[in-house]
């Protein structure tokens, strides 16, 4: 049965899916509340599950519209088999900055899709099991060119430091977007810095 909310303008239809997004990411789906979901989103709570008929179906909705977000805009024209890890990782975020702009908790609310408190949820999601999203964690730190590392280093462990700056910069990112409202991050000066760690990387670890 095809939701009312696939209908809606996106003017219409993106506050609902961003008050969503948000409140799922930060409480899971059990704790979650439809009310400040509703609120949020500028509309009454009877003419939200006009849309939507019920609080599964809403984050059912909400997971398989961000898995094909994620699967068109960011998985399908990432160049996983760039060989330089640092311009994968630049390409990268600038493809997730892009879909963090329209919704900001797009990536925190599929992080939690795969703990959720509803025996029911999890059979569903089980046939929704996104095989590219495994497969971009696997190759993100393959195939890359290790001639560009300095000599005598470790270049496992020199990717495994790259992992964790990758993480803690991503982790300010989304501090930044519970801190702030998303709409007034500054995401040329969030460019800006990615750049600066970046061609520190490159300092420390590239010939």
């Amino acid at each position: 049965m095809e939701l009312k909310i696939l209908k809606l303008e996106p003017e219409r239809r993106d506050p609902i899916l961003n008050a969503a997004l948000k409140e799922f990411a930060a409480k899971g789906f059990r704790r979650a509340s439809t009310n400040i979901i509703a609120k949020e989103a500028g509309i009454s709570k009877g003419l939200m599950f006009h849309y939507v008929n019920s609080k599964q179906d809403l984050f059912l909705f909400l997971y398989d519209y961000c898995t094909k977000l994620i699967d068109e805009e960011y998985l399908d024209v990432m160049n996983f088999y760039q060989s330089d890890i640092l311009e994968k990782l630049r390409h990268s975020y600038l493809l997730q900055l892009d879909l963090i702009q329209k919704y900001p908790w797009i990536f925190e609310f599929i992080q939690i899709s795969s703990e959720v408190e509803s025996d029911e949820v999890n059979r569903e999601l089980e046939k929704r099991v996104s095989e590219k999203l495994s497969w971009c964690q696997e190759t993100m730190f393959e195939s890359i060119d290790i001639s560009k590392f300095k000599e005598g280093l470790d270049v496992e462990k020199c990717k495994q430091l790259i992992l964790w700056s990758n993480i803690g910069f991503t982790n300010q990112i989304i501090e930044g977007i519970r801190d702030t409202n998303a709409a007034t991050l500054d995401y040329d000066q969030i460019i800006a810095e990615l750049n600066g760690y970046l061609n520190e990387l490159r300092k420390v670890f590239y010939k």
